[in-house]
């Protein structure tokens, strides 16, 4: 089985959230940090964590992208009771079992959104509209090597940006361009 884990490929999540996961830690979309909050009012980095965060179950800290791996079932067992115990010290959950049972959910569609060859990466875009909190997922994957492309240029661009949903154009990102811009 397949699971997100949080990844930090620059520093940046640490100081555009609130709290930053620790890389390595098994995620969830985390939407249910934002139900029952005035969303629209958000700002700074809750606004951040919002739009953008994926949530580590350890540590209930943002990350940026995730990156799907495989999960042995004592691992997802542990990360459904971290998620569970957080539910009910920090969210308020009534008890472990309805805790756990959420928990499980969590787990299960972070699984489902996980089901890509081992290390592809997930980001997500999440928002208000009508009311109604939607979020659009996205992979990036590594680009194979094109005939006639010198190594410069297929290291350069390790990653290339695929829409998963219909309703929107095509989108890259170049994670090397970025970094050499944010010196």
């Amino acid at each position: 089985m397949m699971m997100l884990r949080t990844i930090r490929l620059d520093p940046s999540d640490t100081f555009v959230f609130p709290q930053a996961a620790e890389p390595g830690e098994w995620a969830v979309t985390g939407t249910f940090l934002f139900w029952g909050r005035d969303v629209a009012g958000l700002t700074g980095k809750e606004r951040a964590a919002f739009r953008s965060g994926f949530v580590g179950v350890a540590s209930l800290g943002f990350s940026t992208l995730v990156v799907a791996q495989p999960i042995r079932p004592d691992e997802r067992t542990a990360a459904i009771d971290s998620l569970a115990r957080h539910l009910v010290d920090r969210l308020g959950a009534p008890d472990m079992d309805s805790a756990r049972a959420a928990a499980a959910e969590e787990i299960a569609f972070a699984a489902s959104l996980a089901e890509h060859d081992e290390g592809t990466l997930v980001a997500m875009h999440r928002a208000l509209a009508d009311g109604e909190i939607r979020e659009q997922f996205r992979t990036l994957t590594a680009r194979e090597k094109t005939a006639g492309a010198d190594s410069l240029h297929a290291t350069a661009r390790a990653f290339t940006f695929h829409e998963e949903v219909d309703d929107g154009p095509e989108e890259r990102v170049d994670l090397i361009d970025m970094m050499a811009t944010r010196k």
